[in-house]
């Protein structure tokens, strides 16, 4: 007879239902005999008849057999996932990971191109063809996707409920002033009043004779409001004794970015001048001045009489830091600028008395003499109602809506900015702006690991590593300068409205609270949720705040060529800071000492003028990239992606080779400059293409990425272009 199993047939437990056929003769298959009903007859033969209690025991331990057989099988199955899971960290994550990079790279390139021709294009051509500037920015790029999601992440954490509520927490204080600028309606309900009593306080539009003194409201400009009115006037770094804080004074009051724009000297400036003009005319009419456009014009023309005598950041003088810097004891200053009263305006924003034979450094000597001649012809009043104007200027931005729609205005004719910026983005700038640690403390505590610290610590000494390497091959620089310039990296890095004035306030004190207090070279410039990276010369200091450290410029699953291509030639860039035209000005220690031998300074400065020859070709719009202007940024651009792309190599030697990326057939050498490119896959709305052309240090960045690429032999070999093509021209410019 054939065997018939039940579901439990496996178990020894159980051995009794597994041929339960075989003592039942004529019936169905794993089935019992059962005679029912009254009249039956008592069996003669065979096993006694089962009862209903017998019959339900067995059933019961049948089914309770069958639930343990089916957890132990869920057990073993979820012991076999875990070991499979612990096995595919490194395999099935990897390959996740692999698959996210390389559907980001396809998406952004665009593989028509050929590299050698275009190579920005061609990495960055799918990206360019399916993004659009969003409405509210001037510029988007895939850095700039990044910024959106630490934004979402920032807000996130500051809708959170306040955990620490003592009356100094910083959350809390982080917090309230976020929702003070969020709460529009009181901020609309209050209109321009609280700029009407600062107004009020400082003498109001046109002051009477007796109410004005220049030197009285030079102390509310700059020691109360922060306004930077004819000079700025500063505490920083002493540039030849970084050990000690020292009073800085330089030329600056305008309010346009760039000196040029004042003069009328294109048909794009001039828009922009009757801009300024019309912007002026309407802020002065919701503050209740009288005779608008006289005030509009008189302080204008002082303005343009102050961009006359400002000196071009083009111009040599101010990229060479030795030649501006003059120390000078404050009875000096006062012989240079006779206008004015400094010991007095100093003691009072610095709560000190000083004496005539304290120090300060001077970096526009010549502007401060002619400022001082330009307040002795200037009318008072017209002095006056100016720095009420600078005043206007800096706060106007946290009054009611008019005043936003007017500063929108203003940005949309001069850079082409279509929407204003959601309320919720303009507090969380503020909030950034005036709470930035606080806001950084709460960012570094939920999304950033120790771990993608201690990698890209890794990262940085790998590229340091290959810089020290590259000291030592040039040919150009003597024994002498190189011991300097080694000895210069192993260093250790280590109410709204009334919500604003006070934010300032504790400003002024942090600040002028230096001027006697030891040297924080620890300090940070930026906090740490800041997108940016960015090189300190008079500290020597390197910063990579954790709000860089995110995908896709940093991805810890990521290859280590996107890695290395990506935040490395960042870093990079930044090391190569303290090697360009201005940070070659500074020591190890960050002082303004002159570390070049002369025959070391003559080949580096002729090094330089190709590549300031090189940008200087390049236009955009039928505006010519300054390559002077732009050549610190440059050299940083080059030697960057160089100290990466060698510190790529050195990490291959030392843990092998990356496995290859899904559907793509690029080598990991070749994905190493994808991402250096991709990083700077943006566009720009048109109208503020000419501002960066005039104002911005950077080159534009299809310019960063065809410059550095085309000058590297490295690149030529890897994407195996043919000499003389426009990405392997045969002479090439190297300074590191």
């Amino acid at each position: 007879m054939e065997k018939t199993y039940s579901l439990t047939a496996h178990y020894d437990e159980f051995q009794e239902v597994k041929y339960v056929s075989k003592y039942q003769s004529g019936t169905l298959p794993n089935s019992f005999a059962l005679q029912l009903g009254a009249g039956a007859k008592k069996r003669r033969g065979g096993l006694p008849r089962w009862s209903r209690r017998e019959v339900c025991l067995l059933s019961g331990l049948v089914f309770a057999a069958g639930l343990c057989v089916i957890l132990t099988c869920m057990l073993v199955l979820k012991y076999l996932a875990a070991e499979g899971d612990s096995y595919c960290l490194e395999g099935c994550q990897e390959k996740k990971a692999f698959l996210r990079a390389s559907r980001f790279l396809s998406a952004n390139m665009d593989a028509t191109i050929d590299p050698c021709q275009d190579f920005y294009s061609f990495a960055c051509g799918g990206w360019l063809r399916r993004h659009g500037i969003p409405e509210d920015k001037l510029v988007y790029g895939t850095i700039g996707a990044i910024a959106e999601q630490n934004e979402a992440k920032l807000r996130a954490l500051l809708s959170r409920p306040v955990r620490r509520r003592a009356r100094a927490s910083a959350e809390r204080k982080v917090k309230e002033f976020f929702r003070s600028c969020l709460d529009r309606a009181e901020i609309d309900r209050l209109g321009p009043r609280p700029m009407l009593e600062v107004i009020g306080e400082c003498g109001g539009w046109d002051a009477p004779p007796d109410r004005r003194d220049i030197n009285e409201l030079l102390y509310k400009t700059q020691g109360v409001y922060s306004a930077a009115v004819l000079f700025s006037l500063t505490v920083s770094l002493d540039e030849r004794n970084t050990s000690r804080y020292v009073i800085r004074i330089d030329q600056d009051g305008l309010t346009l970015p760039e000196r040029t724009l004042y003069l009328g000297q294109d048909e794009e400036s001039e828009k922009i001048l009757a801009a300024y003009r019309l912007f002026m005319e309407r802020l002065l009419t919701l503050l209740g001045a009288e005779h608008v456009e006289q005030k509009a014009q008189e302080i204008l023309q002082l303005e343009q009489h102050l961009a006359n005598i400002t000196v071009s950041e083009y111009d040599d003088v101010r990229r060479d830091v030795g030649s501006m810097y003059h120390k000078v004891t404050l009875a000096e200053l006062q012989r240079i600028t006779p206008t004015l009263k400094w010991k007095r305006l100093l003691d009072r924003i610095f709560h000190d008395n000083f004496s005539e034979e304290e120090e300060v450094v001077l970096l526009a000597t010549d502007y401060m003499h002619k400022v001082s001649n330009l307040i002795r012809v200037t009318p008072s009043r017209i002095l006056h109602n100016y720095m009420l104007w600078r005043i206007v200027v800096v706060l106007s931005e946290h009054l009611s809506t008019p005043f936003r729609d007017a500063i929108h205005e203003l940005s949309k004719e001069m850079e082409g900015n279509e929407k204003q910026l959601e309320p919720g983005k303009i507090c969380l700038s503020q909030a950034n702006k005036h709470f930035g640690m606080a806001l950084g403390a709460l960012f570094v505590e939920e999304h950033f690991s120790s771990a993608s610290k201690a990698k890209v610590q890794q990262l940085v000494e790998d590229i340091k590593y290959i810089l020290d390497q590259r000291l030592d091959e040039l040919d150009w620089m003597d024994e002498e300068t190189r011991r300097a310039a080694r000895a210069k990296f192993e260093v250790d890095e280590k109410t709204y409205f009334k919500n604003i004035l006070n934010s300032i306030a504790f400003s002024i004190r942090l600040s002028v609270k230096k001027i006697r207090q030891e040297v924080d070279k620890s300090a940070w410039l930026l906090p740490p949720q800041a997108l940016n990276a960015y090189y300190l010369p008079n500290k020597n200091q390197m910063v990579f705040p954790a709000g860089i450290l995110q995908p896709t410029l940093y991805d810890p699953e990521f290859p280590q060529s996107l890695n290395y291509g990506g935040i490395g030639t960042i870093i990079g860039h930044e090391l190569t800071h303290g090697y360009d035209d201005w940070g070659g000005q500074y020591d190890r220690h960050g002082n303004l000492v002159h570390w070049w031998t002369e025959r070391s300074y003559s080949k580096f400065l002729k090094k330089a003028q190709c590549i300031v020859n090189l940008y200087d070709n390049f236009t955009v719009y039928n505006q010519r990239v300054n390559g002077k202007h732009t050549l610190g940024e440059n050299i940083a651009d080059m030697g960057g992606l160089k100290l990466a792309y060698y510190a790529y190599q050195k990490w291959v030697r030392e843990h092998g080779p990356e496995h290859p990326l899904h559907h793509m057939k690029y080598t990991h050498d070749q994905l190493f400059f994808i991402a250096f490119a991709q990083n700077w896959c943006i566009k720009r709305r048109s109208q503020s293409i000419y501002l960066q052309v005039l104002t911005d240090k950077h080159a534009p960045e299809h310019y960063r990425v065809l410059g550095s690429v085309s000058q590297f032999e490295e690149f030529g070999r890897v994407f195996h272009c043919p000499k003389n093509s426009p990405m392997n021209p045969v002479h090439k410019c190297s300074v590191w």
